[in-house]
């Protein structure tokens, strides 16, 4: 019975599975944040890339306004 004790005392003061879910947490709380980022600048790049075709099909006074 002691024997039995010590082992969960001994699990009950482990903390390398806390360490591991901090970290688990701070790594999705990383990926959510380059998700947001990469398709908010997927957007700004696509709606770039977008006017500049524009401009080369149809170029006029307005395109030159942005430089």
């Amino acid at each position: 019975m002691n024997a039995l004790k010590d082992i969960l005392n001994v699990f009950w003061h482990d903390e390398a599975g806390a360490t591991a879910i901090e970290y688990a947490l701070v790594a999705a709380l990383v990926s959510v944040a380059v998700i947001a980022g990469a398709s908010l600048l997927g957007v700004n790049m696509g709606a770039l890339f977008s006017n500049i075709a524009n401009c080369m099909l149809n170029p006029s006074s307005t395109c030159l306004s942005g430089l």
